[in-house]
């Protein structure tokens, strides 16, 4: 069989608005919300949790499509973020869905609004982080879902993120310290509130916690059980894998809950009611759960049963916002079709199926991620996935690599539109979890430190060499695409190695590491210890960062590149796409230039997304065939 012979999927299909998504179960138990398009935005419709199909919208966007949502625990009001074409500026908004009233909670131009606190014990309170005073600074406020009333309850004495506790109590916060590690400050229940400086990061007691720079991004307190007296941390301090503690704040007594020698903690799953820890996900190349309550793992059980009668073979995630903890959302993800979403009835051990993100995919034949390994060529064990084209033989075939942004995250198994696109038109997507990626421990991550450009782009010509080797990657037909860190990869591979790939395309991607650190909005001054510590400090480590950087070696470019940026991207600003278009021009260099004014960071809008790929698939089409 070839790929000829296998339907193209429509862009529409993979990159349009999905049919419907995020389904969530109302804390009273009664109604049904997920997000669906109302005249091609994606908004906010309600539903009686047994009728779906008896459901309307709630909400009016008009903009980019709201991604994030949901219904507050005083059972009438919704809130959802907001912000302004892609600029970052997040305002949250609130509205009644009884009598459908809207209002902007925080209306504040160029103010990024953060959710960080709202349970079931505070019903029409939430507490919301706010840059108004400080744009690098969140300050802590309390919003009264019932008047709309913003209140302050604590200024920022220099913290990256706060600690609250579920009864809505500031209990400290993180602060990023010189060297890239972290100072974690923290009250007992009854002690001095942390917001008000007295043991903050200047002039104070000495942390609860300190963390050297190379478990900064393995360590963090995720959250207070009820009791208050106790939280739950992850830390890799002491071991190679971040584990998952359960920790007496007063005395600093812990008690080791989940580990993995190589892999870190993906995910805790925690008790609504008592906020204690009751699984644990380890994202291997596969989710492998471990379970902490026996009850809990009783119920995944039955839901991984249905599934299995069903013939579905799946990674399984829950939602358990009803207060009664009766009806659950399950989603699952295949990886060779739609996410799939269902209501699991606890008390009946059922599973009932609502719907899928885009049914019209069913309609085709998809590819399944599969992962790989090989050894990179300082001996360093490396993971990544492959889709291959359906039907067609794994010989020889035009490939295109596609790296993950960030540069700390990572690649897992999951539905994935490009590689899908990718591999329906005929080419292998190569995804490699290079070194600097999460997951894989602190050593892994760590070996990536000041190696952009250098160890972390070897390992991505590594991943090729060993695909080549095995027969299955025609050499002479190798594209190189990411958004973020994956453009400047791209930009890197163009620059850096230009007889490897036969073109390149980056989106949002830093085209100068001295300009990128040096810009960026204040909302990431906070970040800039860290950035330093991992991509390179420029005023001891300039040479480096220029060598390093796609512009410097503009020269040696000679594959054709498209450059894709949205406007309004704050953290990775538009001079980075024009410095190398410019350059790219100036040297008569083969390149196209697509300028997206209505977004930022990543495309949002259906009609961008499709016209980007409809782009890459004609980019692709020319030069790899």
């Amino acid at each position: 069989m070839t790929t000829e012979s296998v339907p193209l999927i429509p862009h529409s299909v993979l990159f349009g608005n999905p049919s419907r998504l995020v389904p969530e179960i109302s804390p009273d138990g009664t109604r049904l919300l997920y997000l669906a398009p109302d005249e091609g935005v994606l908004n906010v419709w309600v539903a009686p949790v047994d009728r779906p199909e008896e459901a309307v919208v709630v909400t009016r966007d008009r903009g980019r499509g709201i991604r994030t949502y949901g219904l507050c625990h005083d059972d009438r009001t919704l809130f959802y973020l907001r912000d302004e074409n892609g600029d970052e500026s997040w305002r949250v908004h609130l509205v009644d869905i009884v009598t459908g009233e809207e209002r902007c909670a925080t209306p504040y131009d160029g103010v990024q609004a953060r959710v960080l606190a709202h349970n079931r014990w505070h019903p029409t309170t939430m507490l919301i982080g706010l840059n108004k005073d400080r744009p690098g600074l969140h300050d802590v406020y309390s919003l009264d879902l019932v008047t709309g009333g913003l209140t302050k309850i604590a200024e920022n004495p220099g913290y990256l993120s706060w600690l609250i506790d579920t009864d809505l109590k500031v209990r400290g916060g993180t602060r990023m310290k010189p060297d890239g590690g972290t100072a974690v400050f923290l009250d007992p229940p009854d002690g001095p509130d942390g917001s008000d400086g007295s043991d903050g990061p200047d002039g104070g007691p000495p942390p609860w916690l300190d963390v050297p720079y190379e478990d900064a991004m393995g360590t963090r307190v995720i959250g207070f059980a009820r009791d208050g007296a106790t939280c739950h941390l992850l830390s890799s301090i002491g071991a190679n894998a971040c584990r998952l503690f359960e920790v007496d704040v007063a005395t600093g007594e812990r008690t080791l809950l989940a580990e993995d020698p190589v892999y870190d903690v993906k995910q805790v799953e925690t008790d609504p009611l008592t906020r204690r820890p009751q699984a644990v996900l380890f994202a291997k190349d596969r989710d492998e759960r471990v379970f902490l309550d026996e009850e809990f793992g009783k119920d995944i059980g039955r839901i991984r049963g249905e599934l299995a009668l069903l013939d579905i073979d799946g990674e399984i995630y829950v939602d358990r916002t009803d207060r009664s903890g009766r009806l659950w959302t399950v989603s699952v993800v295949t990886g060779a079709g739609p996410v799939l979403y269902y209501v699991y009835d606890r008390e009946a051990g059922h599973l009932r199926r609502l719907f899928s993100h885009q049914p019209e995919l069913e309609g085709y034949r998809l590819s399944r991620m599969e992962p790989f390994e090989f050894t990179a060529r300082d001996g360093v064990t490396v993971h990544g996935y492959v889709t291959w084209p359906p039907g067609a033989e794994r010989r020889d075939l035009p490939a295109v690599l596609n790296v993950h942004g960030g540069p700390w995250a990572r690649h897992t198994f999951a539905f994935d539109e490009e590689a899908q696109l990718l591999a329906n038109r005929g080419y292998a997507c190569v995804q490699v979890n290079f070194r600097g990626s999460t997951g894989y421990g602190k050593h892994f991550r760590n070996l990536g430190a000041k190696q952009w450009g250098a160890a972390m782009q070897t390992d991505l010509l590594d991943a090729l060499g060993h695909l080549v080797a095995e027969g299955g990657i025609d050499p002479a037909r190798v594209a190189i695409m990411g958004c973020s860190y994956g453009g400047y990869a791209a930009l890197a591979g163009a620059a850096f190695t230009p007889s490897v790939f036969t073109c390149a395309i980056t989106q949002c991607g830093p085209s100068n590491l001295l300009t990128m650190l040096a810009a960026g909005a204040p909302t990431r001054t906070p970040l800039q210890a860290f950035m330093h510590a991992h991509v390179g400090d420029p005023e001891t480590e300039r040479d480096m960062l220029w060598e390093r950087s796609p512009l410097s070696r503009v020269d040696d470019i000679r594959i054709p590149v498209l450059v894709v940026q949205g406007a309004n991207d704050i953290r990775v600003p538009r001079a980075e796409a024009e410095q190398i278009v410019a350059a790219l021009a100036e040297k008569g260099l083969a390149h196209e230039y697509l300028l997206f004014p209505d977004e930022g960071h990543g495309l949002a809008r259906p009609a961008n997304r499709q016209a980007y790929y409809t782009a890459v698939e004609r980019f692709l089409a020319a030069h790899l065939g």
